[in-house]
Formats: structure tokens, C-alpha cells, sequence
């Protein structure tokens, strides 16, 4: 290990000033002939006597990074091993965590539901890189000058496809005690809803200026989130909507299976707070009554068995689809088929949520048309019919959602809704192929040749022969 000093130059990387010292690893500025941008380079603290966690820690970063990419985590630049001087280069973020903002918690409920979904939006893209962070904490966020939340620290992470190096080493739970889920108290880390929870810590956080169940550490309180609910985020702030405490509480759920099933579940609920589905959880104003808190104890003592699952194949019985449904009178039929088509993808994807999404196509020109010839609002009619398009599927809590968009561009604006809300599959009906469709090129082509997930296009014969 070499002593660090300004100036000092390793593998052509020049060191120019300390950043920050932390628990495991000191951060330095540096700057490469190579590269123009900002450089951080993170060296773990490794003094004699201590024990195995910085070493560890070090090393489940310095494989998961490289392997990793977006604007939701730091671009990874080059790393070098104990051999010599270990370290990790990657690009220096400007600005600061979200850590001052918990302090000066509580925030605006608007403020936190941008916050908790641009996280989740995070999440959600490294999840699918096949990686739960694992110490998710308001330290641990950044932000881009352009908006996208950045996760960094990804030294308790496990990657699917890599040994988990802290699970074969240690055996009692490694995170940070405040955000640790009930799942991770008891020494599972497969579970990419363990970050959800983490995330439900936060937007507690940030909505009370407390933490759900307090800072202490020992293994008696971290056991107590087995069993024990938080205080309601309304008992200790009227003004919190029904629909943030209803997403708080189900992030925070002890048992996984009823918390949501992939982050970008929680950024679509954050994201249309008048879309949530409220249940009982938005009306609560105490903990639960003692009798559901002894079987939950219960339960505690001898957990049920659960079953193991990639992140990859966890993302995948949870996908968002959109049902891009035309509500124009002629089109009844190819609704209908629709509608059919989406009930097939529900028979085999049994936990997919669905957004049901109607374009009322507004004139380039702003020219008023927001009513009927009888006076009646347009959106609301649409939003109206697109419930009724829903009905016969049968969708129960916190499944479906209803979404009528405006816009002169009815292609560009289903694409947009649909790269903002992670949606992993669009159901979409196509018109008959006349010769205006043919030169001007139709909804459906477009949507096809440019949408960054799986389309499936709907037909029926009554459609294709339509002018």
C-alpha cells in the first residue's frame, strides 16, 4: 500500500486533493491525460487489526462497476487490485447526496414523490443489469445536472451472475441498520425487493424526518421490523396525501410478496399520485393493534419457506404493460380484440400491471375543442370509456391504472409515456393500411419502429378494411 500524496501519479492517473474520508474508503480527485472529464478515485481504508469488510467491500465494487452502465450510475473508468496500490477510477459527479436533504427533512410531498421516483427509476435499470444495491440511503444517491437519480457504493451488492462475495463471508446482516429489510435481518440477499424497502425507509424519511424503526443496530431491534409496523407517515404529519402514505406503507410491508413488485412500480405510483389504488394503508393513523402485531411475532419466530429467484426473472413475472387502446366508435371491434390479446398476456404474466392509455388528439393549433357538441368534457369521457374498456379484465388492487394523454402527435406521445413509466410491453391496435396511412406512415408503425421495449401490434379484418 503506498502512502497518498497530491500530486503523486499512479498508472498515469495524478492525484490532485482529498475529497472525503469515509468508514471504508478515502476519495480523491484525480486527473488522466486520457480523459477530459471529472475523475474520482475511490481507495479502500485498510489499516492493520481492522477486520475483512473494507477488503471485501472493495472487491464486490471493483467487479460489479465495470459491469455496469447508464446515467443512473458513475461511468466506470479503471481499477487496479491489492497487488500493489488498490483503487477504482470513475467518472467525479458534481454536486452532493441526497444526505442534506434528510436532514432538513421533513420535505414537501411533492418533493419527496419526485425524489422517490427518480430513485426508483434507478433502481429499476440496475436491477435489470442484474444487481441489487443493497445499501440504498440518501449517501448513497446523487443527481445529474439533467435529473437522473446515480446510485454509487455498490460495495454490499450482489450481482447474479457473479459470486457473492459477502454472503460466503460474513454472516451476520452487512448494511446500513435504519434501511435493512426484514428479509436481509434474516440473512437472505436474493430478494431485488429488499431495495424497495430501502426506498420506503427513505420516503418515510423524507416525509416525517424520521426513521420508520429508529437508528438503533442491535440484533433485538432489528428483529422488531419482523413483526412491528411503523407509526402511519399521517400520524405524524396531517398533511401527507392518502396516496404517498399508501405508497410509503407498501414499500415498507414486512412480507415481500405484498410490497411492490419491481421499482418501477413504485416510480409509476410516485409519478400519478391521482392513479394510485388506495387501500386500507392510506387511511391508517396508528400502528397495527396488538393482536395482528402477536401474529405477526408468530410468524417472525418460524418464517415461512421462501422461494429464490434471479433479479432477471423477478423483473420478469412483474412487467408494466400498456394497452394502447383506440376508443373511436368504429373501432369497437379492434378494441374488443385488444382487450382480448391483453387477458392472454395477463393468463401468463400473472403479477404484470397494466396502464390503460387513450390519446385524445389535439389540433397543432391551439384551438379550444375540450368539449362535446352536448357540453360534456372530452378527457372525461375518454377516461370514462377507457375504465369501461378495462372492467371485463378483471384487474383487482393496485393492477391497472387509466391514463388519457393530449397531444397533436398521437405516436410520439404513447412512445414518451412509455419510455417515462418503464413500461416493458405495449399492446397496441392497428387501423386498416389506407394509401393516407401508407404515405403518412400509421401510430401503430411508429410506435413499432421506435419504442425501446416489446410491441405487440393487434388486426382484425373489420379494422383493414376501414378507409
Amino acid at each position: 500500500m503506498l502512502r497518498l500524496l497530491p500530486r503523486q501519479v499512479i498508472d498515469g492517473f495524478t492525484l490532485v486533493e482529498p475529497l472525503h474520508r469515509g468508514g471504508m474508503a478515502l476519495l480523491w480527485r484525480v486527473t488522466h491525460s486520457a480523459h477530459r472529464q471529472p475523475l474520482l478515485m475511490k481507495v479502500p481504508l485498510i489499516a492493520y487489526g481492522e477486520g475483512p469488510g473494507a477488503i471485501v467491500g472493495f472487491e464486490v465494487e471493483q467487479m460489479i462497476l465495470p459491469r455496469l452502465s447508464g446515467a443512473h450510475v458513475p461511468r466506470f473508468v479503471a481499477s487496479a487490485d491489492f497487488s500493489r496500490q488498490p483503487y477504482i477510477v470513475m467518472e467525479h459527479l458534481p454536486g452532493r447526496s441526497l444526505f442534506p436533504l434528510s436532514e432538513s427533512a421533513p420535505l414537501d410531498a411533492v418533493a419527496v414523490a419526485d425524489i422517490g421516483a427518480r430513485v426508483a427509476t434507478a433502481l429499476h435499470d440496475v436491477h435489470r443489469q442484474h444487481v441489487i444495491h443493497f445499501d440504498l440511503k440518501p449517501a448513497n444517491v446523487m443527481r445529474r445536472e439533467s435529473g437522473e437519480a446515480v446510485l454509487i457504493d455498490f460495495g454490499l451488492s450482489r450481482h447474479d451472475q457473479l459470486p457473492d462475495l459477502l454472503a460466503e463471508e460474513f454472516r451476520l446482516p452487512v448494511g446500513t441498520a435504519p434501511y435493512l429489510s426484514p428479509e436481509q435481518v434474516m440473512g437472505d440477499r436474493s430478494d431485488p425487493r429488499s431495495d424497495t424497502f430501502a426506498l420506503g425507509v427513505m420516503l418515510y424519511l423524507f416525509a416525517t424526518g424520521r426513521h420508520p424503526f429508529g437508528e438503533r443496530e442491535s440484533a433485538r431491534a432489528l428483529r422488531k421490523r419482523l413483526y412491528r409496523e411503523p407509526a402511519p407517515p399521517r400520524a405524524l404529519r396531517g398533511d401527507i396525501p392518502p396516496s404517498l402514505q399508501e405508497v410509503i406503507l407498501r414499500c415498507l410491508e414486512v412480507d415481500p410478496d405484498r410490497r411492490y413488485d419491481t421499482a418501477a412500480q413504485v416510480a409509476f405510483d410516485l409519478a400519478r399520485p391521482g392513479e394510485v389504488r388506495l387501500s386500507e394503508r392510506a387511511e391508517r393513523v396508528s400502528r397495527g393493534s396488538l393482536t395482528r402485531r402477536a401474529k405477526r411475532w408468530l410468524g417472525a419466530l418460524v418464517p415461512p419457506p421462501r422461494v429464490k429467484r434471479s433479479v432477471a426473472r423477478h423483473l420478469a413475472d412483474a412487467p408494466i404493460i400498456m394497452a394502447a387502446v383506440d376508443l373511436s366508435p368504429e373501432m369497437q371491434e379492434l378494441a374488443e380484440a385488444l382487450r382480448n390479446v391483453v387477458r392472454r398476456v395477463l393468463e401468463l404474466e400473472p403479477k404484470a400491471r397494466v396502464a390503460c392509455v387513450n390519446v385524445l388528439k389535439r389540433p397543432r393549433i391551439g384551438i379550444d375543442f375540450g368539449e362535446d357538441e352536448q357540453g360534456r368534457n372530452l378527457h372525461v369521457l375518454r377516461l370514462v370509456a377507457l375504465k369501461h374498456w378495462a372492467r371485463p379484465l378483471g384487474l383487482g388492487e393496485g393492477r391497472v391504472t387509466y391514463t388519457v394523454l393530449e397531444s397533436p402527435d398521437p405516436a410520439g406521445a404513447l412512445l414518451d409515456y412509455a419510455r417515462q413509466a418503464q413500461v416493458d410491453h405495449i399492446v397496441i391496435g392497428a387501423r386498416g393500411a389506407s394509401a393516407v396511412r401508407r404515405y403518412l406512415g400509421s401510430v401503430s408503425s411508429q410506435v413499432v419502429a421506435e419504442a425501446s421495449c416489446n410491441v405487440t401490434v393487434v388486426r382484425t379484418r373489420a379494422a383493414e378494411s376501414l378507409p
